[in-house]
């Protein structure tokens, strides 16, 4: 996230508002004029530094120094201080969506299965369109998002993947290294385009890249299904061989 958000251009920073910080060991980063709400983000702590309320009060005086009109904090359950409750209430951090964080050591993850798709490695003169599409599949609108990640993709440690359906890029997935662990994400396939393998394949190329770059370990997340409902990329990481470790609760802050 923090490579998405703290390499645009100033013209693309300017239209979206863009700022980002290292704050207690993670991450704060702010898309001010954000049409979707998504973009910034409060993550990683509780490794190097402990959770506590000083750490809060800094990630929210970030964002009200900022004008971000709402944010998304996120922290893995097992690093909540005891009295993360009475944190969250002085600060308004209200519980919204759930997500699943999923991880295997590289050699247990396997072929998920295939498509007739085709699928490949992005080159730098499809960098724009992929941005597109990832954005089409997620439900988001272009509005410079487009442009933020086109220009962080050519980060030499993103490894974006595409599908394809002859010349019709219709999915796109990216792989990021970071030592010794390759993490997955931005996976989406266009909807008249699912139901056909592509996620699957995706997982299957990214894990083979992933192992090639020397990776020991293969993470990712995905929202935590309702009762009784079901996520089809969970289930196809599943199927790949990734384990869930732990669903994570999101917290949301409004100014």
């Amino acid at each position: 996230m923090f490579a998405y958000e703290s390499v645009s251009a100033p013209d693309v920073r300017a239209r979206l508002g863009l700022a980002a910080a290292r704050i207690g060991g993670g991450v704060v980063l702010s898309a001010r004029h954000d049409p979707t709400n998504y973009w910034s983000k409060a993550l990683g702590f509780g490794f190097t530094e402990p959770v506590t309320r000083d750490l809060v009060d800094q990630i929210v005086g970030f964002y009200r120094s900022e004008g971000t009109p709402s944010a998304v904090i996120q922290i893995a359950p097992a690093v909540l201080p005891a009295d993360w409750e009475e944190i969250r209430t002085a600060y308004g951090l209200e519980p919204v969506s759930s997500w699943v964080k999923l991880a295997a050591p590289i050699d247990a993850v396997r072929p998920a299965g295939g498509t007739r798709l085709r699928v490949a490695p992005v080159e730098a003169g499809d960098f724009d369109k992929w941005a597109l599409v990832l954005l089409r599949g997620f439900g988001m609108p272009a509005d410079g998002l487009d442009q933020m990640i086109s220009g962080a993709v050519r980060n030499p440690a993103f490894r974006p993947y595409g599908v394809w359906d002859g010349p019709e890029l219709v999915g796109v997935g990216n792989l990021f290294v970071h030592g010794s662990v390759g993490a997955l994400s931005a996976g989406t396939v266009l909807p008249d385009h699912r139901n056909q393998g592509a996620q699957s394949a995706l997982i299957t190329a990214r894990a083979e890249a992933a192992r090639a770059a020397g990776c020991r370990w293969l993470v990712a997340e995905t929202g935590q299904p309702s009762p009784g409902e079901r996520n089809p990329s969970l289930d196809n990481l599943v199927r790949a061989g990734l384990t869930v470790r732990y669903p994570r609760q999101n917290w949301r802050w409004i100014a």
